[in-house]
């Protein structure tokens, strides 16, 4: 049987093992959610790994009160498969956006990022295993984190240990618009600026004080004026506060800022220039916190496990693919930036991530967890790099 009919015979199952890790809520920020969380993907993983006679037991992995789950089969180490189990849901979201299934297409909060790609990733593993049996997926390592959602403060330095020396890392974040694999992602910097003045009331002696506020107004055209049209750099003021009352000249405002680069140049020419900002208030001191989170994944990484996916497709009856480079990053940046090669976007396809009406449109799940079985088995066959 073919490994598109393989799976298409599994399309019950994974839909029923992602409407349940739909289930269970688990916004990034709330660890007991993630914890819990944990615990779903732990049991559904695990019994369709037990189905293909594979280890159902997966290491949990805690770190910073963050839980990780990683399953090793026949030690790991030359393809990674990445997955989180994260979104920023918070709790409570299911009762205004319940999971249903309307016109061959599932929707609800976490669907399309990606708690189908998980179970996707589940299912490919165990389905190259029901054909070849368990020696077929020796050397994977499905590694399903808990805070990509937030950069991976955590698990960076475990998805960066899993990465070293593999062969190929697939990644099971959503499909760009109309299913294309994201072979390209911006970096990702982000950056807090912290301006420090001095606090007085504000009617009755005014001049004594240093406006934090009207300091911050000053950078804020400095820091725009960063970004870069034509390289396709966007830098971003975004969250802004002070903390004071309103008839006290506030001492302490903050400005968050968010940077896209397409190259490693320039997030550091960005970078440095956040580094460089001047006050304009005699003494008033700016703090620059923050950095470059995540490189850029850069076409070069990703072109030979795109041609390799492509022959796959044809060769299976897969739907045709497509490329695209994106502007968001993932945990994709982090191994393409070590330079291990990594395709990213392997999972569901459908649209609307973080908003009200995230969907995953059905008959594409058996394409794209055939596609992920096999890019499996080509890489561990000497297809890879």
């Amino acid at each position: 049987m073919a490994m598109l009919d393989t799976c298409s015979e599994r399309l019950g199952a994974i839909l029923d093992d992602a409407q349940r890790l739909m289930s269970c809520e688990s916004p990034s920020d709330d660890l007991a959610a993630i914890a819990r969380s944990a615990d779903v993907v732990a049991e559904v993983v695990g019994a369709r790994l037990a189905e293909a006679g594979l280890p159902s037991t997966p290491e949990r992995i805690v770190v910073g009160g963050c839980t990780h789950l990683r399953w090793r089969f026949g030690g790991g180490g030359r393809v990674l498969i990445l997955t989180h189990h994260d979104t920023v849901w918070p709790i409570g979201s299911l009762a205004t956006y319940p999971i249903h299934i309307t016109g061959g297409v599932l929707s609800g909060p976490g669907c399309f990022d990606m708690k189908v790609g998980l179970a996707q990733a589940v299912h490919a593993i165990a389905a190259l295993a029901q054909k070849a049996g368990p020696a077929a997926v020796a050397g994977v390592t499905l590694l399903v984190t808990g805070d990509e959602e937030i950069g991976s403060p955590t698990s960076r330095g475990l998805i960066e240990d899993e990465a070293r020396g593999a062969k190929a890392v697939f990644v099971l974040e959503a499909a760009g618009p109309d299913g294309s694999l994201k072979t390209a992602r911006k970096g990702a910097s982000v950056y807090g600026v912290d301006v420090i003045g001095r606090a007085a009331h504000a009617g009755l002696e005014p001049e004594k004080g240093i406006n934090s506020v009207v300091e911050l107004a000053a950078q804020i055209p400095v820091i725009a004026a960063l970004a870069d049209t034509d390289h396709g750099t966007t830098v971003t003021p975004t969250r802004l506060r002070a903390d004071t009352t309103v008839n006290t000249v506030p001492a302490h405002a903050r400005l968050d800022v968010d940077v896209r680069a397409t190259t490693a140049a320039e997030q550091h020419r960005v970078d440095h220039g956040m580094r460089s900002l001047e006050s304009t208030l005699s003494g008033s001191r700016i703090d620059v916190s923050g950095g470059i989170t995540r490189p850029v994944m850069e076409r070069t990484n990703t072109a030979h496990l795109f041609s390799r996916a492509t022959t796959l497709a044809d060769s299976a009856g897969i739907h045709p693919l497509h490329a695209i480079a994106v502007g968001g990053a993932s945990d994709g940046n982090l191994t393409a930036g070590m330079g291990v090669p990594t395709l990213d976007g392997l999972g569901a396809v459908g649209g609307g991530a973080h908003a009200a009406d995230e969907h995953v449109v059905i008959e594409h799940i058996p394409h794209r967890t055939a596609l992920v079985a096999l890019l499996i088995a080509d890489t561990l066959a000497g297809g890879g790099r």
